[in-house]
């Protein structure tokens, strides 16, 4: 008798698990021309390639508009629910956007890192060349 035929025939199906929960993503899937970006916001399997399948496009963000412009962030607010709802996790800047409109809890950043403080021997230095300043 054939090995692959003896073998178990599950292993040639997808199981429900693989199916059904897979890691979803709601990211950015570029398009547009060479230096021209336009960008479709997706829900897609973390696994997939940046511009390749997806999911559900639910909404688009177009940089080259001012910041100011109506149309440059559009999103379906009930299909983001749904999927952020199903588990979907947002990246960095697809996050902001939904916190900007209210949609997620907007994330907190550092924008400026915390200069690290002066050594102690710097600090001496600094001591012994204000004194000799102020002499």
């Amino acid at each position: 008798m054939d090995a692959r035929l003896s073998s178990d025939p599950s292993r040639f199906y997808k199981s429900v698990s693989q199916e059904y929960f897979m890691s979803l993503k709601i990211r950015l899937a570029r398009a547009g021309a060479k230096k021209r970006p336009y960008y479709h916001i997706v829900v897609a399997d973390s696994r997939s390639p940046r511009d390749g399948r997806f999911i559900e496009k639910v909404g688009s963000y177009n940089p080259m508009l001012p910041a100011d412009h109506a149309d440059r962030i559009r999103l379906v607010d009930e299909r983001i629910k749904h999927w952020l709802s199903n588990g979907a996790l947002a990246t960095d800047r697809v996050a902001r956007f939904l916190g900007n409109a209210g949609l997620a809890p907007k994330p907190t950043y550092n924008e400026q890192p915390k200069q690290s403080a002066p050594k102690a021997k710097a600090q001496e230095r600094a001591k012994a060349a204000a004194a000799a300043a102020a002499a």
